[in-house]
């Protein structure tokens, strides 16, 4: 089945209901956050709610090397755009995977990042690009959680719920999310390159532009199929 067509709003078991609401300034503390970031918290976040804490105590899943527990944070808004330098910093004072779900104004949105420890310092964590879902009002139809067999197979599901490509045979969810960036940034390469075509007045110029162009747009196709 098509991963991307599976809901990411999902019920969460009612054993692994944490809700602490979770203080700004701890945030800042753990992130080392800049007075640029810090300001973005003041004016786009509400609050931030620590909403469910998935763990083998919790869900009776085993924990797995990178997801030893996989946490449900809901953020209120005060805005209807939260900066992703926003959900980086959070990202970064957290030592667990995070799913973000956003709310504002009887709308959530779902928001993560791929996020695994550094292959080189395990105490360090990288942090994919986001992924998100179109906002959908609170009363919409939430599904069940995945089955899996542990929290590393659970994290990944939900994970591709929110990735526009799906995993090709013999692909790890790494090498998705490396696909997946590749893309966006071939897709900034041509929106360039048609902006540049527009402006040119050479027709040799033009010719050189539009080869460009059919070379860059195999490629996205490439990277799509």
């Amino acid at each position: 089945m098509n991963q991307a067509t599976l809901s990411p709003f999902i019920t969460y078991p009612k054993q692994a209901a944490f809700g602490r609401v979770l203080p700004k300034n701890k945030i800042y503390e753990h992130s080392g956050a800049t007075p640029a970031v810090r300001e973005m918290f003041v004016r786009q976040v509400e609050q931030i709610v620590w909403q469910f804490k998935l763990a083998p105590e919790t869900i009776n899943l085993a924990s797995k090397p990178g997801v030893p527990e996989l946490q449900i944070f809901s953020i209120h808004l005060k805005t209807p755009a939260l900066s992703h330098e926003v959900l980086r910093c959070i990202d970064g004072a957290i030592q667990f995977p995070i799913i973000f779900e956003l709310a504002f104004e009887g709308k959530t949105q779902v928001v993560a990042a791929f996020k695994r420890p550094n292959d080189s310092d395990s105490r360090r964590w990288v942090v994919s690009d986001y992924f998100s879902t179109q906002w959908m009002t609170d009363n919409g139809a939430r599904v069940t959680m995945p089955l899996a067999l542990d929290l590393g197979l659970l994290y990944e599901q939900i994970l591709q719920r929110l990735i526009p490509l799906n995993l090709r045979q013999n692909e790890t969810i790494t090498d998705l999310v490396t696909r997946v960036e590749r893309l966006r940034i071939k897709e900034n390469e041509v929106q360039k390159l048609i902006s540049k075509l527009a402006k040119e007045k050479q027709f040799n110029r033009k010719v050189e532009i539009n080869a460009q162009l059919r070379e860059m747009r195999q490629e996205l196709e490439n990277l799509t199929n």
